[in-house]
């Protein structure tokens, strides 16, 4: 069985959107809105989705204020800019999959954050972010 290659693995998948971390770098809400349009956008997760059925993606973590009942929607361009106190576990979710689940929590969610800890944070009403998501 020559030129057989065992145990070749699917290259794991790079966990950022360096277009949206160049966006949130020079503060371009026009390029912001572009690398949301055309990438994956990293999210964290309360529950990480099954491995075994594509359909599950997980269930995202959205932050609720405490004192305000506020609900934030956090997301980042790299995995790597996650503050350690979040939940572990992380996923892409493509644009689509963002569209969607604003669509479906747009009353309860307050704002949108990009990159909370840094190095170049943003933040965004969810109305601006399906907006952009739309164009």
């Amino acid at each position: 069985m020559a030129g057989k290659k065992r145990g070749a693995k699917k290259p794991v998948p790079e966990f950022r959107n360096p277009q949206l971390a160049d966006a949130l770098q020079t503060q371009d809400m026009a390029a912001l809105a572009f690398a949301l349009r055309h990438g994956p956008t990293v999210v964290p997760l309360m529950r990480p989705g099954n491995r075994d059925d594509p359909r599950d993606v997980g269930e995202i973590w959205t932050y609720r204020d405490p004192n305000t009942g506020d609900v934030a929607l956090l997301l980042f361009s790299d995995a790597a800019h996650k503050p350690e106190a979040l939940p572990a576990h992380v996923a892409l979710q493509s644009p689509g999959g963002l569209r969607a689940f604003l669509g479906v929590h747009e009353a309860e969610i307050s704002t949108v954050f990009f990159d909370i800890a840094g190095p170049h944070p943003m933040q965004a009403a969810p109305q601006d972010v399906i907006a952009a998501l739309d164009a």
